[in-house]
């Protein structure tokens, strides 16, 4: 299949064009909007944080608001802020991808003002991306997260490996390939580490996943006490170490290259692991962030997590799920359990899948509107 997307000023390949209004803080979402309601083709992002914030707190909001503006599903972004400074620091940041960007701050002129002035450009910058064109790329071009939820027992026997056999194409094509949920690898963290390229690569790994769980023992917690979750254990999942082997079958059998930070972009092609919450949103968030354009979700009891600017695509191995939430699910491989299709054969219909929905057609999730965004804070505001 020829794959098409939208070749961006930094050379960087999207498969969508979408025209965001980010608002810098909670207190802007109103105003964008405001713009998004006046210009139908503009996608607001609203968000609840973004005042009083500091450290690396701050540091995480910013790098995830900019690299969600920076995204190459993205043509172009307004940003709208309460202050300046802060509007200025995002509109500089996507400013470094090379795509059309302009900063409107409230104070001194109100949401009136600023939502008739912003609009305007908004509206400029969605005629412009209309006549943005698609031309052919090479799966190679592509940037790809991968994360599971509501896991059962199917998904590390059907759904999980199906993912695995396109991780591995898409890596052995160039591509890059973001993976994450760090507690949800305990049990099975060594498998990971045993794949990391060096041994300073190995050790980065553990020491981020040693500091994860650690940070979830020093509240109080018993880590193995939300984990596995209640519809793990009502899907069949009696242990984390369960859930874990059925996590990290969806990563396929490539080396791991590098370890990243929370929304970090990717320096290298190929596997990349990145440091996460296995909460669904907040992990497609950051990986969308990190520059991914398109999501591959296997799920179990079904989960229905979608995303503004990149594509999720679902599929599951629950031939339950796949009948009764049918709307929410991209591809049905439950086949694999009764042996009606073999794990090669499933691969290859995820592939069709992901190669349609690149080149424009929408997911479940974009059809039914879900947009979930939501950002990861690391502690409370001053």
């Amino acid at each position: 299949m020829q794959l098409t997307g939208y070749r961006r000023e930094n050379g960087r390949v999207g498969i969508r064009n979408h025209v965001v209004v980010l608002p810098v803080d909670d207190i802007s979402n109103a105003a964008a909007e405001g713009v998004a309601r006046l210009i139908p083709g503009a996608l607001a992002i609203p968000h609840p944080y973004g005042r009083l914030q500091f450290g690396e707190d701050l540091e995480l909001h910013f790098r995830t608001l900019i690299g969600t503006g920076a995204n190459p599903n993205v043509a172009s972004a307004i940003i709208i802020g309460i202050e300046p400074n802060w509007t200025e620091r995002m509109v500089e940041g996507i400013r470094a991808s090379g795509k059309p960007v302009e900063g409107f701050s409230i104070e001194r002129f109100g949401d009136l003002e600023t939502i008739r002035t912003a609009a305007r450009v908004a509206q400029r910058f969605v005629q412009d991306a209309s006549e943005l064109k698609r031309e052919p790329i090479e799966l190679g071009d592509i940037w790809l997260s991968i994360k599971c939820g509501e896991s059962d027992t199917t998904t590390g026997l059907a759904s999980c490996p199906t993912v695995a056999r396109v991780v591995d194409q898409v890596v052995d094509a160039g591509g890059t390939v973001l993976f994450g949920e760090t507690s949800e690898l305990t049990g099975g963290e060594h498998l990971i580490a045993e794949r990391c390229e060096s041994d300073e690569l190995r050790t980065r790994f553990q020491k981020t996943y040693d500091a994860y769980v650690s940070m979830i023992v020093s509240k109080g917690v018993d880590p193995f006490g939300s984990q596995p979750t209640q519809g793990n254990i009502r899907g069949g999942l009696s242990t984390i170490e369960e859930k874990a082997l059925g996590n990290i079958a969806k990563t396929g059998t490539k080396p791991v290259v590098d370890v990243l930070g929370p929304a970090e972009a990717p320096r290298v092609p190929g596997l990349n692991f990145m440091d996460t919450s296995s909460a669904a949103a907040e992990c497609i968030t950051l990986m969308a962030a990190a520059g991914a354009v398109i999501h591959l979700f296997p799920t179990g009891q079904g989960n229905i997590v979608g995303h503004p600017i990149e594509a999720v695509i679902k599929l599951t191995g629950n031939p339950i799920t796949a009948k009764t939430m049918s709307e929410h699910i991209d591809l049905d491989v439950s086949g694999l359990l009764r042996r009606e299709m073999t794990l090669s054969e499933a691969g290859d219909r995820l592939m069709e899948v992901t190669g349609r929905t690149v080149n424009g057609r929408l997911t479940c999730a974009e059809a039914l509107g879900h947009r979930e965004f939501v950002l990861t804070k690391l502690y409370p505001s001053a």
